[in-house]
């Protein structure tokens, strides 16, 4: 079976350090006009300070996410950004989850993350390529550095200190210090309530792998599509081995275990009105795909999931 290597642009910075908040990505959502775009000098003039109700770098740091999570993109006059489709379905007033309530708000921006990479290359390299259950930042600096320098050929290095930023902020938006005397650094980022990691001592985590009550199985169908397209694209089947361990793939991307993936494959026919289906024959687990409208599929998963 065809497999396309990641293509994962290199990308370190940008965050000024903040993990992601749970409203920050509505703020940007709110800044489009009636043409969902979104001037790039709502992040840089005088106003925006009182705009966003935060400071400086902060603001930097808000643009950072919201083109990182794929509320928005740059337009390809570069002039502008432009609002996303699915973010248009999450964030608009009346639409699935404007306040990021629900979970699967949650998990999308983890995926464009994590499984995309957007904007986050430490973010996929932590849940696709580093192979430990435990960890402190310190034990995992090299491996991380050897990954920024195989994706950054032709660039200029990386110094320690980027990647260490990067690394603690990636690792305190799923597991924010216990402890802080900012009232800014106590809030909860966003992604913290996924449970995906823990900080077992001072300093030492761990992922949590296992069955993820809060994903909806029609993200996780969506998550699916999704990385089928990105890495086997053409392909009508998808071993199980594929989607749990796969790079970018789902079991990765969510820390599924074995088990509860091979549940979530087993409902996908049901779930999809057959569009999905689950083989198991002579040990060999593969789901086939039906001839589809990915983009239509995808919609109708994706409105699922808020239900």
């Amino acid at each position: 079976m065809a497999y396309n290597e990641p293509q994962i642009e290199a990308h370190f910075s940008g965050h000024e350090t903040f993990p992601l908040r749970q409203m920050w990505l509505k703020k940007a959502f709110d800044c489009a006009d009636s043409r969902w775009t979104v001037s790039k000098e709502t992040f840089s003039d005088e106003k925006a300070i009182a705009t966003f109700g935060v400071g400086r770098n902060m603001v930097s740091s808000i643009k950072h996410w919201a083109l990182a999570c794929e509320v928005m993109r740059e337009e390809a006059s570069k002039k502008n950004f432009v609002i996303n489709d699915v973010a248009r379905k999450i964030y608009v007033d009346d639409g699935y989850d404007p306040y990021s309530q629900y979970p699967t708000t949650a998990w999308y921006a983890h995926w464009c993350l994590a499984g995309r990479g957007t904007r986050s290359s430490t973010w996929f390299w932590l849940f696709n390529v580093l192979n430990v259950q435990t960890f402190t930042r310190d034990e995992i600096m090299p491996t991380l550095a050897r990954f920024a320098q195989s994706i950054s050929a032709g660039k200029k290095n990386l110094s320690h200190a980027t990647l260490a930023r990067d690394l603690e902020t990636c690792v305190r938006g799923y597991a924010p210090r216990s402890a802080s005397s900012s009232v800014e650094e106590a809030a909860e980022p966003m992604l913290a309530e996924l449970g995906l990691i823990q900080e077992e001592r001072r300093g030492v985590y761990s992922f949590r792998r296992g069955p993820k009550s809060s994903l909806a199985d029609a993200f996780f169908a969506w998550a699916l599509i999704d990385f089928w397209d990105r890495y086997h694209p053409g392909e009508t089947s998808l071993t199980f081995e594929s989607i749990a361990y796969g790079l970018g793939s789902p079991g990765r991307v969510f820390k599924l275990d074995e088990e509860s993936i091979a549940e979530r494959l087993f409902g996908l026919s049901s779930l999809t009105e057959g569009r999905l289906n689950w083989s198991d024959t002579s040990g060999l687990r593969q789901i086939y795909r039906r001839e589809l409208d990915v983009g239509n599929f995808k919609r109708a998963m994706m409105e699922k999931s808020y239900e």
